[in-house]
């Protein structure tokens, strides 16, 4: 039986039949208005994620981290056919973990996202409780105190993957990390440290200093120069031994674009470090700042 108003392709090719077949028997999806599609967009909204729990994975190289990914539950893939025979690798890894591969048209995969690229999956959101994130324990944490703009956000994510951060907070009042434009921008780094959110900064600060943690605030004002603990974290002692160590694990707290972090959130951390401007750049962005933060962390403890 054919779902009224998801009509077969009569001009399938081999390709499509075969996934179609292996999956569920289900013919491709035609019709851009039909319910599941509907359903899918919806999860580009924030109401639609709070209501389901599940948010969109757009693009391939977000679904392929996720299909991958341990730990991350996807309940469904789309794809183009044009998307699906490029890339093919996608497909198998969804395959091999049982996740239903659906063919659609353009024009469906447009009306779910129109960032697709072709390829979208829908998951199960993917934050933890920050006592299941501490778990193990870890070296290099990231802390997004009331961060608003979700291509920050996401790009902050990126950044502290790749420099091996084990663990990122959103703090409460900032961007949803389910947002589409964060995921698109962690480029599929959201699935890879675990990710806690909606906590008080208070109440971060305090348990990660329970683990061991020395907090470190990030400010263009802060008492301490970036470069002298890097100096110091290469010669000890070349710095005022009060002052931050690197090596040690540390938890970088990140304050909104606008106004970076209040006094009152200052005050709760240990030291403010400042990343230094040789040129002529009035500030750094965000990202950028975070970027450059977790790197001298990283290779202060990989000493």
């Amino acid at each position: 039986m054919h779902h009224p108003d998801e009509a077969p392709d009569r001009h399938a090719g081999r390709g499509l039949r075969r996934v179609v077949e292996q999956v569920d028997g289900e013919p491709p999806l035609t019709n851009p208005k039909a319910e599941r599609v509907r359903q899918v967009h919806t999860l580009g909204t924030r109401s639609g994620r709070e209501r389901s729990g599940q948010f969109l994975v757009e693009g391939p190289q977000a679904v392929r981290e996720a299909v991958g990914a341990d730990g991350v539950r996807v309940h469904a893939l789309y794809l183009t056919q044009q998307a699906h025979d490029r890339y093919s690798e996608i497909v198998r890894a969804a395959h091999d973990r049982g996740v239903p591969v659906r063919l659609g048209t353009v024009e469906v995969l447009t009306a779910m996202s129109a960032d697709a690229q072709g390829v979208v999956a829908v998951a199960d959101q993917v934050d933890v409780s920050l006592d299941e994130a501490l778990l193990a324990v870890p070296r290099l944490v990231v802390v997004l105190a009331q961060v608003r703009d979700p291509g920050n956000a996401g790009t902050v994510l990126r950044a502290a993957d790749a420099a091996g951060a084990d663990l990122v907070v959103l703090t409460e009042a900032s961007v949803d990390v389910h947002n589409p434009k964060t995921v698109r921008s962690s480029a599929g780094s959201l699935f890879h440290p675990p990710v806690v959110v909606g906590v008080s900064l208070a109440e971060t600060v305090a348990v990660l200093r329970r683990h061991g943690l020395a907090v470190l605030a990030a400010s263009g004002d802060g008492a301490y120069d970036l470069d002298d603990l890097l100096d110091g974290a290469a010669a000890p002692g070349a710095v005022d031994p009060g002052a931050p160590d690197l090596a040690a694990p540390t938890a970088w707290v990140f304050g909104n674009e606008a106004w970076g972090l209040a006094d009152a959130d200052r005050a709760v951390t240990d030291a403010v470090v400042r990343v230094p401007l040789h040129g002529r750049a009035e500030s750094l962005n965000l990202a950028t700042a975070a970027a450059v933060c977790l790197y001298a962390s990283a290779r202060a403890q990989r000493r």
